[in-house]
C-alpha cells in the first residue's frame, strides 16, 4: 500500500484530501498539524509538526517513509498577510523550504505536491484571460508574492536535485467547513445568523465587482490526487473550474437561498489595499494529462456551505 503524508492537514483542505486518499486511492495517510491545532478528518495517523523546523521534519520523514507528499502549511489568507507579511512570509518561504532541503537528504525520492495560489498571476493584462500556466506572473499582494517564490523553488529544487516535485496553482476552492474569513463562508455564515435572528438583515461585503474562479474542495483534492501520481517533475499545473465569477454574483446566489430581504453594507475592513480584477485559469494542461474536470456545481457548492452554518450556528 502506498503511503501518503499531508503536511498541514488541520486547515480546510486537509480533512478531504485525507479523505480522498484513503478512499478513492486505497492510500495510507499520515498528517501533520501544529499542538494547538486539532486534525478533524480520517486518517491512519497524526503528528505534530512546526515546519520551521528543520529538523524535526527531518526525523518524521524518515519515520513515516511517505511514496507521496502533499505539502498545504501555509499562512493562506490575503487579509491576514497584509497584516502580517513577515509571518506569511516565514511560514510560506521560509517553512517551505525546510520541507524541500528535509526531503532532499532522504535515501529514495517521494513525489511531492508543491501547493501554490492562482493568485500569483497578480494584476492580468488583456488578452490572458483564461491564465495558463506559462502566463507571466505580477503577484499584487504579499500571500501572492510567497507563494511565487515557493513555486520558483519547486522548480529549482526539481532541476538540481532530480526531485520529483510538482506545483500547482489552485484558484479560490470551496466549500462546507471553510473558515469564514474566506468570502463565501463568509457571505453563508451571515446570512445564517440573520435566519437564526442572532443579526441584522444586513449583510456587511467588501469589492463585490471583483471576479474569482471558484472550485469545489472536493473536486479540487481529486485534482491533487491525479496530480501526485500522474504530474510532472518540474512542472506547474492550473486547478479550477476554468470560469470566473463576481463576487456580487456569489452574493445573489447565498441571499436567494435565504429568501430574506437583506440590506448590503460595504465594510472597510474587508477591502484589500490592491485587488486584483478578475482572475479566471485555464485548466487545459491538468485535464489534458490526466482527464480532470470540475464536476461539482458552483450552487450546490454554495447550498452546502449555506447549510453547514446553518447546522453550524
Amino acid at each position: 500500500m502506498k503511503k501518503a503524508l499531508i503536511i498541514g492537514a488541520a486547515g480546510f483542505v486537509g480533512g478531504y484530501l485525507a479523505g480522498h486518499l484513503r478512499e478513492r486511492r486505497g492510500m495510507e495517510v499520515s498528517v501533520t498539524k501544529l499542538p494547538r491545532e486539532e486534525f478533524r478528518g480520517d486518517s491512519d495517523r497524526v503528528y505534530n509538526l512546526n515546519i520551521l523546523n528543520k529538523e524535526e521534519i527531518v526525523s518524521l520523514l524518515f519515520e513515516a517513509r511517505p511514496d507521496y507528499i502533499f505539502h498545504l502549511a501555509a499562512q493562506s489568507s490575503v487579509g491576514v498577510a497584509w497584516k502580517n507579511p513577515s509571518l506569511t512570509i516565514d511560514i510560506n518561504i521560509k517553512g517551505s523550504v525546510n520541507v524541500m532541503d528535509a526531503i532532499r537528504e532522504l535515501y529514495y525520492k517521494p513525489r511531492i505536491l508543491l501547493i501554490g495560489s492562482g493568485e500569483e498571476y497578480g494584476h492580468i493584462e488583456e488578452g490572458e484571460i483564461p491564465i495558463r500556466e506559462e502566463n507571466r506572473i505580477r503577484p499584487g499582494n504579499i500571500y501572492a508574492a510567497t507563494k511565487a517564490c515557493q513555486n520558483m523553488i519547486g522548480n529549482i529544487y526539481a532541476q538540481a536535485y532530480d526531485m520529483e516535485v510538482m506545483m500547482v496553482r489552485a484558484f479560490n476552492h470551496i466549500g462546507p467547513s471553510q473558515a469564514s474569513i474566506f468570502v463565501v463562508s463568509d457571505f453563508c455564515r451571515q446570512v445564517a445568523e440573520i435566519e437564526k435572528g442572532i443579526r441584522e438583515p444586513v449583510m456587511y461585503v467588501g469589492n463585490l465587482d471583483a471576479r474569482r474562479d471558484f472550485t469545489d474542495v472536493r473536486d479540487v483534492v481529486e485534482a491533487y490526487g491525479l496530480l501526485a501520481e500522474h504530474g510532472r517533475p518540474g512542472e506547474t499545473y492550473n486547478v479550477g473550474r476554468g470560469k470566473a465569477v463576481s463576487i456580487r454574483e456569489i452574493l445573489d446566489m447565498v441571499i436567494a437561498l435565504s429568501g430574506h430581504d437583506i440590506k448590503i453594507e460595504i465594510d472597510k475592513n474587508k477591502l484589500r489595499p490592491v485587488d486584483v480584477p478578475i482572475i479566471e485559469a485555464d485548466i487545459s494542461k491538468i485535464s489534458s494529462l490526466t482527464g480532470w474536470k470540475p464536476k461539482i456545481p458552483l450552487k450546490q457548492t454554495i447550498e452546502e456551505t449555506l447549510n453547514y452554518w446553518r447546522r453550524t450556528i
